[in-house]
């Protein structure tokens, strides 16, 4: 278990991501906010839960895609159980997590106490949107979620 110390980097070597992470909070109805539209290629880390390393969930967001084609988060989707997501600390240290599990869950059923719930462990938890994207209400009905566990 590593003491509190905010996330600035993450990569995940079986889909290439390599990316900053800035800090993000829940916007007024209590919806986790997401990194701006503008920096496609930034995740964002859920300032009001444990940092990556600490005891709990940690919790990174991003987006799947943009105007400009694929984001951050693009391939969440295709991490399978025993791949491995580092995250880079303000501390220096990189706190290293095994993938669990990988879900994809309709917005209305998203598993809110698995993916923010407390625990002994030090855990993350990786979102972002899936299924089939809908121009009526531009938006994706699915979130895809990664679920990860810091590496012994």
């Amino acid at each position: 278990m590593l003491p509190r110390s905010e996330p600035v980097r993450v990569a995940i070597p079986r889909i290439g991501v390599d990316a900053d992470i800035v800090p993000v909070a829940t916007d007024t109805s209590g919806a986790l906010e997401v990194p701006p539209l503008d920096h496609p290629e930034i995740a964002g880390w859920y300032r009001r839960g444990p940092t990556p390393g600490e005891a709990g969930n940690a919790v990174l967001v991003g987006h799947v895609d943009s105007l400009r084609g694929p984001a951050v988060f693009f391939d969440l989707g295709r991490l399978r159980p025993g791949d491995t997501i580092e995250v880079t600390r303000t501390d220096g240290r990189v706190a290293v997590f095994t993938v669990d599990g990988v879900g994809a869950y309709p917005k209305e059923h998203f598993p809110t106490e698995r993916v923010y719930g407390g625990g002994a462990e030090a855990r993350l938890r990786l979102i972002t949107c899936g299924g089939r994207f809908d121009p009526r209400t531009g938006s994706y009905p699915d979130n895809i979620v990664v679920f990860a566990t810091a590496a012994r």
